[in-house]
């Protein structure tokens, strides 16, 4: 499996965040998985990676190259893609993966994460979307979500799709079990 990684790229004031990403990247690595990740050296993507590699695994990195003339791009990777803007490494991260996975990181970490979820939720794709959330790091946004669906601004079977787990092993089982669910659309043909 590949597995997409959205995540910092500082590592936060935890120490358990960057714990998390190391324990992650060593999860993918132990069960042969190759992680696509950002491209970056830096903070919470800079760990994922080195684990993965110091576990003897496969990394995929897909960064512009803006950031490459910024100096955070990761020259040690098995693959380095080097992209011209933020959407052309979406997309080929969306493309290249079997699954998405969120660790705590900023705005643009939720701006990927909704993304690919959205195109989850309109059937683009049937990947598996979750967060692995560290220290209840995303519960106040999980809180939100459960909200969005209780107000009817979200299908409970939408909300769903996003699994959430805290522990890197269970949810790469719940990756490998993953069937999504067959659900209509919210408006039919001729409805407004």
């Amino acid at each position: 499996m590949r597995l997409c990684v959205f995540c910092g790229s500082n590592e936060g004031f935890r120490p358990e965040y960057r714990n998390a990403a190391v324990a992650l990247g060593q999860t993918i690595a132990a069960h042969d998985s190759a992680l696509i990740y950002g491209g970056s050296k830096v903070g919470l993507m800079g760990a994922v990676a080195d684990a993965v590699l110091a576990a003897g695994g496969t990394v995929i990195g897909i960064i512009p190259q803006a950031l490459v003339d910024k100096e955070v791009a990761h020259h040690g990777l098995t693959e380095l893609h080097v992209v011209g803007s933020m959407h052309e490494r979406k997309a080929k991260m969306a493309d290249m993966a079997e699954g998405f996975v969120a660790l705590p990181g900023g705005i643009g970490t939720l701006e990927e994460l909704f993304e690919i979820w959205t195109w989850a939720q309109l059937g683009y794709h049937g990947k598996p979307v979750g967060v692995l959330d560290i220290a209840g790091f995303y519960g106040k946004l999980l809180a939100f979500l459960d909200h969005q669906a209780e107000e009817g601004f979200m299908r409970r079977e939408h909300r769903d799709m996003l699994i959430v787990e805290n522990d890197p092993e269970q949810l790469i089982q719940r990756y490998r079990n993953y069937q999504p669910p067959q659900i209509t659309k919210w408006i039919k043909s001729g409805q407004r």
